[in-house]
Formats: structure tokens, sequence, C-alpha cells
């Protein structure tokens, strides 16, 4: 088998709510490189960076993803410019590329620590912006969501507040950006996990590790479909803060034994990697005010 669901042993499932937790993992195995970009960002970025090649094929293979599927898929991320690899005897090991490292912590402050919703917007005029998160207006005009991340090309530009007309605005945000389809995304991530709320705080390590990464990789899905626009151009029925808030509690519910877990059975070329380190402090920190918002 090259790709299977998730296989529950040797993972212990605990008789309290063998239902519930044997529901979330009832799911095809995921895309070896997204999962694999997936365990990258929230176990390994934040431990230097480095992982051993077979913490990262038994990991894989607790999520239905077979060795030769994760070897393909690590070359794939080092021809990619993502990873690059280094040989230690027998061993392979595999690091984040430096470029790679900034891209993981731009995207990883997404749901680890969100930022606010952008006020207004900025209105190009005179040309047609191609970066992402533009949209046109007419021909010689584009709007895109005044947020610190969107490109701003030379030329007359402009801030703008919606003072009127929400409907209308809420219909051009739809044909507009991939709304529908990031709302969509949020609500398959809340169906799935939230059988889990107030259940998760005793787990065996191994199965809350598992866990937290098919959560983060459902939620991490979501956020990037999320055009993230003024709130004022979303539906009234919006999902993104519910599933943010869901996220939040998860992850900080699964953090203790998920973490003691790394400390156990994930290693670089010095060791195992360490359960805590500044970064995952402030990870759990910033979650914590998301949790509670």
């Amino acid at each position: 088998m090259s790709r299977g669901t998730f296989k529950l042993d040797p993972l212990e499932l605990p008789q309290e709510q063998p239902a519930k937790v044997a529901k979330v993992l009832d799911h095809p195995a995921p895309r070896a490189t997204r999962f694999i970009v997936t365990i990258y960002g929230d176990v390994v970025a934040p431990r230097g960076g480095t992982l051993w090649m077979g913490t990262l094929i038994s990991v894989c293979a607790v999520h239905g993803i077979s060795e030769s599927l994760v070897r393909t898929a690590v070359s794939r991320l080092v021809g990619g410019g993502q990873l690059e690899g280094d040989r230690i005897g027998r061993k392979s090991y595999y690091r984040l590329t430096e470029a790679s490292s900034r891209d993981f912590a731009r995207v990883g402050q997404l749901f680890y620590d969100p930022p606010s919703a952008p006020q207004g917007w900025y209105v190009a005029i005179g040309h047609r912006p191609d970066s992402a998160g533009w949209a046109r207006l007419g021909s010689q005009a584009a709007i895109a969501p005044a947020r610190a991340d969107i490109d701003r090309p030379e030329g007359a530009l402009m801030r703008a507040d919606t003072y009127s007309g929400l409907q209308d605005l809420r219909a051009f945000a739809a044909d507009s950006w991939p709304v529908s389809e990031a709302a969509k995304a949020y609500r398959a991530f809340i169906e799935r996990f939230d059988v889990l709320s107030d259940t998760v705080a005793e787990l065996p390590g191994q199965l809350a590790l598992a866990l937290r990464l098919q959560a983060i990789h459902q939620y991490r899905q979501a956020v990037l479909s999320d055009p993230r626009l003024p709130i004022d151009a979303l539906p009234s029925d919006w999902p993104g803060q519910d599933a943010a808030r869901l996220f939040a509690r998860l992850y900080l519910q699964l953090a203790p034994q998920s973490d003691a877990q790394i400390a156990r059975s994930f290693a670089d070329a010095r060791g195992v990697l360490m359960a805590e380190t500044d970064q995952t402090k402030a990870r759990l920190k910033s979650l914590s005010k998301t949790a509670t918002a």
C-alpha cells in the first residue's frame, strides 16, 4: 500500500471517547508533500529546522503515508528549494533552507498568531496589479484588502473605506475572491474536529501528536485559501473566527502530550528535539489569546 488511511496501531485509542477520536482519524491519508510541510512547520521549524529521515518516515507511516512516498516527497521539496540534506554515516537529515525558514515563519503566523482583519482597502488607479490579493475594478483600476503583506504597485494608490452598500460589497467579494471556498474549508475543519472539544486533555502522547498534526494540516489548508478580507466584505455567517477559536483550543489542549512525545521520538543529528523552545512558548501564548477572543 502506498497511500492509505490512518493507522491506529500502535496508537492506543482511549476507552473514554473511542468513537469521537476514531471519527476524526477516519480519513484518507494526506498528500505526502503537503503533510511533510505541515510537520516541518509545526514541529521542526521552531526546534532548529532539521529532522532525521527515519523520524519523518515513522511519523508519516502512522498517517498512512508509505516510505516510498515520503522519500519522493522529500526529493521534490529539495528540488523546490525548501529542504536541503546532509548525510552523516548511514543516516540522512533534512533541514529547512534559509528561504523556506522565512516562508514558514510568515505562513505560520497566520494560524499561530493571526493578525487582525484588515481595515479598509487599497485602490490602484491607472493600472491593474497582477499580484495576489488584487481584484479588478474595470479596465483601469483594482482593489485589494489593506494588509501589510499586500504588494502595493507603483503609481496612483488610494485608501478606501466602506460606507454603505454592504450587500453589493459582499456580492462583489464573492465574485472576486475565493470566499465560498474558504468558508467551505473552515466549515469542514469545524465539522471534523469540533467533536473533540473538551475530550483530548489526557490522550496518550503519540495519539495527541497525531491529532494535532491532522488538525494543523486541515486548518492550514483552510487558512491558506482565505482571502483575508475586511469583515464588511464577508458573509454574516462567516465561519473563520469560530474555526480559529476551535483550532487554538485544540492545539492548547494537545500541546503538553504532543510536545512530550516530540521530545521522546523526534531526532536531528544532535539527538532528540526539545519539548519546548522560546518559539513554541510564544505560539502557545498567542493561541491562548485567540482561544478566548
